[in-house]
């Protein structure tokens, strides 16, 4: 047996250096990995339970117990690589064909992948015919993704911050106890003890949503020898109802973090930032078109962001948020993202939810649920119009309307299934006009395209409001008087007392209640901490 310890979350105090559970950004992405799998929301979780119980069961303890932590969590973090190919050649869902016989006889395996290829709906002379078709791509590139995904899995493993050693477990992901996986990198004991252990765990989760205990021993038993190691195969056999009880009413999160191997690790500083980028990279390799769209948008929108004077703190916030923004896509059937035509109803709203799966990946981990608000709100527009929440200006923060203008800048200026790359040139005009029909925030979006070096178009402000009375509207909105406004833009007050009046007039409002409502609902108090004389002290 090895021993355990629960790390408390960090908490950092000003002036020290950040740092944060690996476990809990790992967790994260292993949420983010249930979704792009189709798999029930904390399926990854609870196998790494269920691999961690198993290895204490075994005895097993030290670099290896810790080894099989964190690659178990990571264990199909390679797998929406080629996504697209796989959307392709597949028709069925591979959960109800594939997944059930992976660990089975290699027969059983190849007649899982023939069997999913067809669309079950369809005829049996097109199921046929798609068969055909399907078969030839499938043997061509079944070794090509398989290579892919174990270094892809290894890659992100690196960058996330493990080890070489773990790192390296996912070059044997694809092994079998039997010798005969398909990559045929080893056999027996030259296949490193984690995957052992994740390989009869994985199937343990899996079979157990088809069965009892009972049935997933009776599946497990009879693999013992072929794909698994016959030690571990049989004790999950012999201890199935208690190394397989997860309570279906709790989240699994808490007990997913408690049961990390001693000592807890952590990321540091800028290795922080790494792991977020690489969360950003697998977001994008759900499609060709995505590709190095979240790293752009990262520092698009920071570098805006610094543009307008943000503090270092909200500027890192953008940043981060930009890297996250798009890990709810992998919810969404690739084939979407990878359409040339027209959405059906059914997939814009499978498009629409995308931010809402962003937000549930990162609101399990304290940390992460810091910038879901930023992250999940780039679709969000100030009008209302925008999604998942449809939240409208006084509800979005200045990083969320940078993010959005610069995610919408990024990807009109990318090549997608439907459409060729806009110029900068258009692009540019587009966010503009974006802006001045009150969708974008223009500040942000001015923001945006000055730090692409692009030649900022006329914004129309609401109401035809010109920039100065912007800024008076937003000093009312925070309760300075006229004097007070006049004095922070260094103008008489006959001046202001001016602007103010032809704003009211412009909007159509007589009171500063009513132009107060008027500035949050078009966004217009977002912007700008404009230097006062501070109140006199109270008596």
């Amino acid at each position: 047996m090895y021993g355990r310890r629960v790390g408390a979350q960090v908490e950092v105090a000003q002036g020290a250096r950040e740092e944060v559970r690996t476990a809990e950004v790992i967790a994260t992405l292993c949420l983010a990995t249930d979704l792009g799998m189709g798999f029930p929301f904390e399926h990854g979780l609870e196998g790494t339970v269920v691999a961690m119980r198993l290895a204490d069961e075994l005895g097993i303890t030290g670099e290896d117990a810790s080894q099989t932590y964190y690659a178990m969590l990571l264990t199909h973090s390679g797998c929406t690589t080629d996504a697209q190919l796989a959307a392709e050649i597949f028709g069925s869902d591979l959960r109800e064909s594939f997944h059930p016989v992976l660990y089975g006889s290699p027969r059983q395996v190849v007649f899982g992948l023939i069997g999913s290829i067809p669309d079950p709906d369809a005829s049996l002379p097109a199921r046929a015919l798609q068969t055909a078709r399907g078969f030839p791509k499938l043997a061509r590139n079944q070794r090509p993704h398989l290579t892919a995904t174990c270094e892809v899995g290894e890659m992100l493993a690196a960058r996330l911050g493990l080890s070489p050693a773990t790192a390296g477990l996912f070059a044997f992901l694809t092994e079998r106890w039997d010798g005969k996986g398909p990559l045929r990198r080893a056999g027996a004991e030259e296949v490193p003890l984690p995957i052992r252990v994740m390989h009869v765990a994985r199937d343990a989760v899996f079979q157990g949503r088809r069965g009892g205990p009972e049935f997933v021993a009776e599946v497990i038993g009879e693999r013992a020898g072929g794909a698994f190691d016959p030690e571990i195969a049989n004790c999950l056999a012999s201890k199935a109802p208690e190394l397989l009880a997860i309570d279906p009413d709790r989240s699994t999160w808490e007990e997913v973090l408690a049961a990390e191997p001693a000592p807890a690790a952590t990321l540091v500083g800028p290795e922080i930032d790494r792991a977020l980028a690489a969360f950003g990279d697998f977001a994008d390799l759900i499609s060709p078109h995505l590709t190095g769209h979240s790293a752009r948008v990262a520092e698009l929108a920071a570098d805006a962001a610094a543009r307008l004077g943000l503090d270092a703190g909200e500027v890192e916030g953008v940043r981060r948020a930009g890297h996250l923004h798009d890990i709810g896509r992998v919810g969404v059937h690739p084939a979407i993202w990878s359409k040339p035509g027209p959405l059906t109803a059914d997939e814009w709203e499978q498009v629409r939810l995308h931010p809402y799966h962003t937000e549930r990946v990162l609101s399990r981990s304290p940390f992460f649920a810091g910038l879901a608000p930023i992250a999940s709100a780039d679709h969000e527009r100030l009008d209302g119009s925008g999604y998942h929440r449809g939240a409208s200006a006084p509800a979005l923060a200045p990083g969320a309307r940078l993010l959005a203008a610069a995610d919408a800048y990024v990807a009109m200026t990318s090549p997608r299934p439907h459409r060729l790359a806009l110029s900068t040139e258009r692009a540019a005009d587009e966010l503009a006009a974006e802006a001045s029909s009150g969708r974008l925030d223009p500040e942000a979006a001015m923001a945006v395209l000055e730090q692409a070096g692009e030649p900022v178009p006329p914004i129309e402000r609401p109401a035809g409001l010109t920039e100065r009375e912007v800024q008076v509207l937003a000093l009312l909105a925070r309760g300075l008087q006229t004097k007070q406004v006049a004095r922070a833009l260094e103008i008489s007050v006959k001046t202001a007392d001016r602007h103010v009046q032809n704003a009211y007039a412009k909007v159509g409002v007589s009171t500063r209640a009513a132009a107060t409502l008027y500035a949050m609902e078009h966004g217009l108090v977002a912007w700008g901490e404009f230097p006062i004389e501070e109140a006199p002290p109270r008596a």
